[in-house]
């Protein structure tokens, strides 16, 4: 596959239009494939994009003895009759962050597990301490060797509740230890944790295949231990992809007159809505569509600069703030954007203000910005997923043309990105 996109900028016109779909969430699909571990037989699943990350955990998965299959587009099954390997292959697991999520139902399951320091975007640190910690209480003993973690709990014992409290919430924590406490002795309960709605979707999932987890959702989440679960002809549908919703509402509150974003779920949104409606940005919102309509006559510059911070759910995602950025490049005004759950996030800057963006970096948390630029296109390379797609944004923005390499990252999160883009009026092309 090609590794460059090639966007002819539209000089700040705004005359995309159509209809773009909403693919199923990647944070969601990840953490359904690694819950596969948790089962006596096989899980079918379905509204799954062909991205780089599925492909990814599908070969973790393999390296351990599930089968996974491909049936039709969108749709996969995942057989764990044969599942034998608790040692996390290196290679795959530095390539994907999501690996980490196997670890609690693999320690669940087999007693043990082992994984190496896991990759995916390089966006500042990432704790690993929370889940040996978490572990520990678990009953498992933890050493580290030969760059490996080994977790393992004593002959003759199984892995047991116990109460965790995170210190900040984490999504990826939450999940993993939700899962372990699935087949856990006794009682987990889990307090501080996360509250995206891709956590409560894997947990009602679970709970409709044999899982007794409470409170999913909200700070608090107790899980009472049993178990390998059976799928019972269950079929999991994943969610529409917030962040994807998101950032292709954002792309149309630029660059777009009349645009419908459909199978998304506005709700799961509602403070990026809230900012852009604020901003002046003209929505309509459906059950399950957003509406961008007669955009084209409303000049960027006539937009309102409205600073955020991100926050965990329900504040404003941390995976929205590069192309929120973009937007606020095109606002009148000074906006400042406080970006408090990875400090190296913001790094991306640097390449937008040389395509002409005024943006100052106060410190790796904080941004302030400077509207409107003229965004001139230029040659980048993106730095992880997020801020790729913020750099085809600036592309579509820009006067002449931008170069993007690195498009693996982007494809890691979003499908044929290209294609779909292409349908709605872009003119981008993917480039050897």
């Amino acid at each position: 596959m090609s590794d460059k996109f090639l966007v002819k900028g539209l000089n700040g016109k705004k005359i995309l239009s159509g209809k773009i779909k909403v693919n199923g969430a990647k944070n969601a699909i990840l953490k359904a494939m690694a819950s596969s571990i948790l089962f006596a037989d096989k899980i079918e699943m379905k509204n799954i994009p062909d991205i780089e990350d599925v492909k990814r955990l599908s070969e973790l998965l393999e390296k351990m003895g599930a089968v996974v299959t491909k049936k039709s587009k969108g749709n996969y099954s995942i057989d764990v009759k044969n599942l034998k390997e608790w040692n996390l292959d290196r290679e795959i697991s530095e390539r994907i962050r999501a690996s980490i999520v196997l670890t609690g139902p693999t320690l669940a399951r087999f007693g043990k597990v082992s994984f190496p320091v896991p990759g995916g975007c390089v966006i500042g640190a990432r704790p690993i301490d929370f889940f040996v910690d978490g572990f520990k209480k678990m009953g498992a003993e933890t050493n580290f060797k030969n760059d490996r973690y080994y977790i393992e709990v004593p002959k003759g014992k199984k892995l047991k509740g116990a109460e965790i409290f995170f210190r900040a919430p984490s999504v990826t924590a939450t999940e993993t230890f939700m899962m372990a406490g699935v087949l856990a002795n006794g009682k987990t309960v889990l307090k501080n944790t996360a509250m995206e709605p891709e956590i409560k979707h894997l947990a009602d999932f679970l709970n409709s295949c044999g899982a007794k987890i409470k409170g999913a959702g909200t700070p608090t989440i107790e899980i009472t231990g049993g178990k390998l679960l059976s799928s019972k002809n269950v079929v999991y549908r994943a969610m529409p992809d917030r962040i994807e919703a998101g950032s292709f509402l954002i792309m149309g509150a630029l660059c777009a007159d009349n645009l419908e974003i459909t199978d998304c779920n506005p709700n799961d949104i509602e403070i990026l809505i809230q900012i852009l409606k604020d901003a002046g940005v003209p929505l309509e919102i459906g059950k399950t569509f957003i509406k961008i309509k007669n955009n084209g006559g409303i000049k960027n510059k006539d937009f309102k600069s409205i600073g955020f911070k991100t926050k965990e759910f329900p504040g404003f995602p941390t995976d929205l703030q590069a192309p929120m950025v973009i937007f606020l490049t095109q606002a009148s005004g000074e906006s400042l954007v406080f970006e408090t759950i990875f400090e190296g996030r913001l790094s991306f800057v640097e390449d937008i203000n040389r395509m002409g963006a005024e943006i100052r970096l106060l410190d790796p948390h904080r941004a302030l910005i400077k509207g409107p630029s003229v965004l001139r296109g230029r040659e980048v390379e993106s730095p992880d997923l997020r801020a790729g797609l913020a750099f085809v944004l600036a592309g579509i923005l820009a006067k002449g043309d931008t170069i993007i390499d690195n498009v693996y990252l982007i494809d890691r999160g979003y499908e044929r990105i290209e294609e779909r883009l292409q349908k709605i009026g872009v003119n981008i092309g993917r480039k050897n």
